[in-house]
Formats: C-alpha cells, sequence, structure tokens
C-alpha cells in the first residue's frame, strides 16, 4: 500500500511538471496594444479618416469604439492590425476611445481636433522655458484644449521601428516649460483662431542634418538622391548607424508615429546643412514627400527660413554662410502646400539660437491659417521675389505678398514692426554684365523696388540680403513682416 502510495505520488509530481513544461513552452498570448501615440488626454484630427493601429496575437480580431462609430480589423501573420474610423467632427468635450480584443484598453479625455507634428534640431527643440519672457510665457500655459505629446529620447535605429517612447500631456506650466517654444507658440494661434482643440506632436534632436528624419521612400522619390536611397535600403538589423545616417532617426523616431492622422507639420532646421545649397532642396523634396506618404497626403509643411547669425559681411556679392541654405529654402517652396517664416530680423549675431521664438510661432501659424485653413485674408508671408526687368540704367524688383503694400520696416524684440517715416532701403547689391556688385540705391515704387547705382549704368541683376548676416536688411509688408533674402542672378 505504502509502495502503491509513494508511485502515485511520483506520477502526480512527474504529470505536474509536463504541464508546466508545455505552459512555459507555449506562446504567450499577446495582449492587444495600441501604438505609441495613442493614450489618454490626445488629440485625434478632425474631418479625415483617423487610422488607429497597433499590435495583437496574429489572427487576433480587434474592435475600436469611438465617437459613435465601432469598427472591426483582424491581425496580419506579423501581429499588427489598423482600423480606420470615419471623419470626426471636432470636440472639446472628453471622449474614451476603447480598442478590444482578448483584453481591453480603454483611453480617456480624448479630443478631437487640429494634430501638427513639430520637428528639426536645435531651435526647434528649444524649450519655451528658455525662449524671450520665460517666466510670464510659462505662467501662462494653461491650454485645456491643446495636448503635447513629445518623444523625449535621442534615437537612431537602422530599420524601422515599431515603437517610441512619449505620452500625451494636457498642456500646463509644467508641461509646457520643457515643450518645443515654436511649436507651443504656434499651437498656442491655431486654438486660438480656430477655436478647436490642437495636439502638437515634438519630435527633435539638437544638432543633426536633415538626411537622418527622410524616409526611404522620400529618397527613392527624388532621383538626385538614388545613392543615398540606395545605401539605406542595404540597412540590416544588424547595421550600425550614427546621428547623422540618412533615415536613421526616422526609423526611431517618426516612423513609430504614423500613420496616425496629422493635419501638417512645422520644421526648423537647416543649421547643420548650412554649407549647402540646391542639394538641401532635394532633401527637402524628399523628406516632405516621404512624411506625406506617412501621414497624410495633402500634409501641410511649413518650415523656417534660417535666422541672421555670426559677423555681418560687408561685400555687396554676399553668398556667403546660410546665403545659398536659405536660397534653397525659398527654392522649396515650388512644393505645393508650403511654406516659410523668414526670420532674418530676430536672430542674434552671437548666438545660433535666437530667443524669440513668440514670432517664430506666429509667423509659422500664419501660413498655416492662410493657406492649410483657409483664410485668405490673411497674408501668409513678407515679400517674396517673383520677378524684375531692367529699365534703362535700373531694374525694378516686383514680389509676391505685398499684402498692404512695401515700406521700410523696423523690428525690436517682441514689439510689432513699425514703419520709418522717410527711410532709406539697405542691403540691395547691383551688377552688370561683369558681375561686380556695388551696394544699390533702392526705393520702393508702388508694389515694387527700384534699384540702381550711377556705377552701374547698365544693371543685369540685384541681390538682397544674401548673406549670413544681412545686419540693416529692412524690407518688409505693411502687414509687418520681412522680405526673404533672394538674388535675380544664378552666377
Amino acid at each position: 500500500m505504502r509502495r502503491f502510495r509513494i508511485r502515485t505520488l511520483h506520477l502526480v509530481a512527474r504529470l505536474a511538471f509536463i504541464v508546466a513544461g508545455v505552459v512555459l513552452c507555449a506562446p504567450a498570448l499577446a495582449d492587444v496594444k495600441p501604438a505609441s501615440i495613442f493614450g489618454p488626454s490626445m488629440v485625434l484630427q478632425r474631418d479625415m479618416p483617423v487610422s488607429v493601429f497597433g499590435t495583437a496575437d496574429a489572427g487576433e480580431e480587434v474592435a475600436v469604439t469611438f465617437g459613435g462609430q465601432t469598427k472591426k480589423a483582424t491581425a496580419d501573420s506579423a501581429g499588427r492590425w489598423k482600423i480606420q474610423l470615419d471623419p470626426l467632427a471636432a470636440s472639446d468635450q472628453g471622449q474614451t476611445l476603447k480598442i478590444a480584443g482578448k483584453n481591453t484598453i480603454e483611453l480617456a479625455d480624448v479630443l478631437v481636433g487640429e494634430v501638427w507634428i513639430c520637428s528639426g534640431q536645435s531651435n526647434m527643440e528649444w524649450p519655451l522655458a528658455a525662449s524671450v519672457n520665460a517666466e510670464q510665457e510659462v505662467a501662462a500655459a494653461q491650454h485645456p484644449r491643446i495636448r503635447l505629446f513629445n518623444v523625449p529620447d535621442h534615437l537612431t535605429s537602422p530599420v524601422p521601428k515599431d515603437t517610441c517612447p512619449g505620452t500625451w500631456q494636457t498642456c500646463t506650466p509644467e508641461t509646457a516649460k520643457g515643450f518645443s517654444a515654436v511649436g507651443y507658440f504656434f499651437g498656442r494661434r491655431l486654438e486660438k483662431d480656430l477655436n478647436v482643440p490642437v495636439g502638437l506632436v515634438g519630435s527633435n534632436w539638437g544638432g543633426t542634418r536633415i538626411e537622418p528624419w527622410v524616409s526611404l521612400s522620400g529618397f527613392r522619390k527624388i532621383a538626385e538622391l538614388a545613392p543615398i536611397a540606395e545605401q539605406v535600403a542595404a540597412y540590416t538589423e544588424s547595421t550600425k548607424v550614427e546621428p547623422t545616417s540618412p533615415s536613421a532617426i526616422h526609423h526611431a523616431m517618426i516612423y513609430p508615429l504614423g500613420p496616425f492622422a496629422m493635419r501638417g507639420a512645422i520644421w526648423y532646421q537647416g543649421e547643420s546643412n548650412g554649407n549647402e545649397g540646391e542639394s538641401y532642396h532635394h532633401k527637402k523634396q524628399a523628406l516632405v514627400a516621404g512624411w506625406r506618404e506617412q501621414f497624410n497626403p495633402n500634409l501641410g509643411f511649413y518650415w523656417v527660413q534660417l535666422a541672421n547669425f555670426q559677423k555681418p559681411n560687408d561685400d555687396p556679392a554676399g553668398g556667403d554662410g546660410w546665403a545659398r541654405l536659405r536660397e534653397a529654402q525659398v527654392q522649396s517652396l515650388g512644393i505645393p502646400h508650403t511654406g516659410m517664416a523668414v526670420i532674418i530680423d530676430i536672430g542674434e549675431a552671437n548666438d545660433i539660437h535666437p530667443r524669440n521664438k513668440q514670432d517664430v510661432g506666429w509667423r509659422l501659424a500664419q501660413w498655416a491659417l492662410h493657406q492649410t485653413y483657409g483664410k485668405k485674408e490673411l497674408v501668409p508671408s513678407g515679400p517674396l521675389y517673383a520677378s524684375h526687368k531692367a529699365e534703362g540704367g535700373s531694374i525694378r524688383v516686383a514680389f509676391h505678398h505685398v499684402g498692404g503694400g512695401l515700406m521700410v520696416g523696423a523690428k525690436t524684440g517682441l514689439e510689432p514692426t513699425t514703419e520709418v517715416a522717410n527711410g532709406k532701403l539697405e542691403r540691395f547689391a547691383i551688377a552688370g554684365a561683369d558681375k561686380k556688385w556695388v551696394w544699390a540705391d533702392a526705393k520702393i515704387d508702388g508694389e515694387t523696388v527700384v534699384v540702381s547705382s550711377p556705377s552701374v549704368p547698365e544693371p543685369v541683376a540685384v541681390r538682397y540680403a544674401f548673406s549670413m548676416n544681412p545686419v540693416g536688411a529692412n524690407l518688409y509688408n505693411k502687414d509687418g513682416m520681412p522680405a526673404s533674402p533672394f538674388r535675380t542672378d544664378n552666377w
């Protein structure tokens, strides 16, 4: 009897061991999980289809419920699922987004409004707490309808990643102080002028070039960048990448955010590519094309032209420093549904990080409100070169975005631009066929500027503010925005 009892105990123990082994060896059931960009207190994009996506077990059915809709999908063989909600109306009343599979996730206090990504290098990363009038601005940053999502780490990857860190937070002094100042001032104006919730997604990294932010798909769309596309296409999971490696930041800090629905992007970058010209335009084309493929084919895209910086150059020919990079930024305005905030009047000669981020955000929002949101009564920009023609001993230059007219202006700190009575236009240069540049006399004549010099009796070309720090450049429209640097030649 005792022997039988011992044998029985051995058998039970053995069976328990076998069962435990089966459980340990069986694949764990994966909980349904939304992508990193989804969380409580988020903002979903209004008036366009909204993708909700994430991971689960292969073959698992997932249901998403929000705003009176319930949509279902099945996870694919890799465990990825995506559900598209029909367009949603704007709402500042928090709702719950429910995601259900084998488990259920409920994300509370979800608003519906306008969503923008804020990206670039250090001038976009620059926090509200370090801007002009920081103490007052931070204290006033109480905006329950503005929600902030920031990718807090600097990350790279040779291949696209599904996840990245970050959480949504309601805009308060505590949460806003470390967020992008440019992004905050941009979003603050949108929320006020549109009267809807605004979601701002910050993903930026100081000191970075444009290439790491561009997707492989974007590089492939631009013929001049085919060698870079081939380089990225050859990456494997074991490829070692650096922050300078093409697509490396996109894979880790942008790819995980898509295909989240967004209205647009604001971009402040270029300092680290400052020695380039037209090649930067090609890369900007790739950046915009790739991001539009990921987030929204009609993604509005607005960037900041580089500010005035370093010691002024008194050579009328200019062309030093960032002059050609700014020219490439202007060239990229040929990409549909884009715009550019000109800030050559608010930079600091001894600091690559101008503290006045208020005007930067405001000018970016001016473009977005005019073009993306159809407020055509707003002039989107300061004067942009349109055309020129020789008239005897002078050249007449015409502009886009003249607005209420041209003026000689002065900008001091955060104060609005003022017109200088009887002021003289500065930083215009003129040359003849000999390509010898001299400083020119320039006068406003209606909606044009007439440029001349007694030293150049037969002028053929004009340059304006075409240097690293065009100190004194003072052509504005009467809406208070500065003219962009330009040249009429291609020498």
